[in-house]
């Protein structure tokens, strides 16, 4: 199988940590709830124009865990581990790691898909990608963080 597919490349995964590294645990999680509900309803909120029907689909361990992403980016700053943009980038590798336990159980469970077929066509095409985007979003909130604090002061 190639890249993009079940998997597609998107930027789905920074646009989840800028938000839960912005609005927080709670909100964060809202947000990514929110999502899930436009495309639950048919809007084509999801990679490539996906609409309800990839909430049962092979890549919707991924959908489900975006929330749980939200949620603990926003915690990772609300409990102060994230506070430079070093610190920030390390949480959010840590945390797009996360994302795999809920997107391969899904395809085991459901496609019994082997260990090797989710490494090597769910997992291993992405890890260098997911770390690039952690850091861009780390970078993009870090700044936006040290703009608003020169306004303040």
């Amino acid at each position: 199988m190639s890249v993009g597919w079940p998997v597609p490349m998107s930027l789905q995964t920074f646009a989840i940590l800028t938000v839960g590294l912005t609005l927080g645990s709670r909100l964060g999680a809202a947000a990514l709830l929110a999502y899930l509900a436009e495309g639950a309803m048919g809007l084509p909120v999801f990679a490539n124009g996906a609409t309800g029907p990839a909430l049962f689909g092979p890549t919707a361990g991924f959908l489900y865990g975006f929330v749980g992403m939200a949620y603990l980016a926003g915690l990772a700053v609300e409990k102060g581990l994230a506070r430079g943009v070093v610190s920030t980038a390390v949480c959010g590798i840590v945390i797009s790691l996360l994302l795999y336990i809920p997107g391969l159980a899904w395809p085991a469970a459901v496609l019994g898909k082997s260990a090797a077929a989710l490494w090597s066509s769910w997992m291993a095409p992405f890890l260098l990608g997911d770390a690039i985007k952690a850091v861009m979003a780390a970078m993009v909130v870090w700044g936006g963080w040290q703009a608003i604090k020169s306004r303040r002061g």
